[in-house]
């Protein structure tokens, strides 16, 4: 665990702080190794793990199922949503600043948590989410409640091109009265893809304005696609 809370520490916050800004997106290639992904996705079968499984077919949320973790977290998982957090919080507390948005982020994911608990919000949203050929996932956000932390990741579990084709991740920017942009992304085995969670403020000539944003996965060709998912949010249900 110590080289996993290294490596986080070692990361340049600083360029992801100004990618975020800039796109509302940034990636830590290689936190993961190749070890560290094939053992996480090793705990697909161990229903013990879980909370909940979803066939997305069921929701018409796209072709796939993915599995909500249960509490305690695999330790793993754990320290990196524990980690990550305090450098992604003052980017949301700049972010809702910006936007004259009336929350403040405490710097701390526990404190955070107990926050959201206060709002009766519960249960971990971190999950594992697998496709196979001809899966993909709409374009959706990932809230769970009214209080929730407009930051997530994905860690790709599986490596691009060579277990799985197609599979791409997708963000859609919204921006008032103009035409969506689409954002297609490939990160590889053992990368972190940080993301907004629905919206990003964009600098115009008044001030700021909110660009919503969703995301998304595109049709998987073949092989199969693991990744995992962790909102630092909890949720109602």
């Amino acid at each position: 665990m110590t080289d996993i809370i290294q490596k986080i520490e070692n990361t340049d916050w600083q360029h992801i702080t100004e990618a975020m800004h800039q796109s509302g997106y940034a990636i830590i290639p290689q936190l993961l190794s190749n070890n560290q992904c094939d053992e996480l996705i090793s705990t697909y079968s161990k229903a013990d793990l879980y909370r909940k499984t979803v066939v997305m077919a069921r929701h018409r949320f796209g072709l796939g199922e993915y599995k909500y973790f249960n509490y305690p977290l695999p330790e793993l998982i754990q320290a990196i949503r524990t980690q990550i957090y305090p450098h992604l919080a003052p980017i949301a507390n700049s972010w809702f600043k910006a936007l004259n948005i009336d929350t403040h982020f405490p710097l701390e994911h526990k404190t955070f948590l107990q926050e959201c608990h206060s709002q009766v919000q519960q249960k971990a949203t971190v999950l594992i989410l697998k496709y196979e050929e001809g899966g993909f996932n709409t374009l959706h956000q990932d809230l769970y409640g009214d209080y929730y932390f407009p930051i997530q990741i994905v860690l790709m579990l599986s490596e691009p091109d060579e277990d799985f084709t197609g599979g791409e991740f997708v963000l859609t920017q919204h921006v008032p009265r103009a035409q969506s942009k689409a954002i297609v992304l490939k990160p590889k085995k053992g990368d972190v893809l940080i993301f907004t969670t629905n919206f990003k403020p964009e600098k115009g000539t008044k001030g700021y304005y909110r660009v919503n944003m969703k995301h998304g996965v595109s049709e998987v060709k073949t092989g199969k696609r693991y990744a995992l998912g962790i909102i630092f949010h909890d949720a109602i249900s």
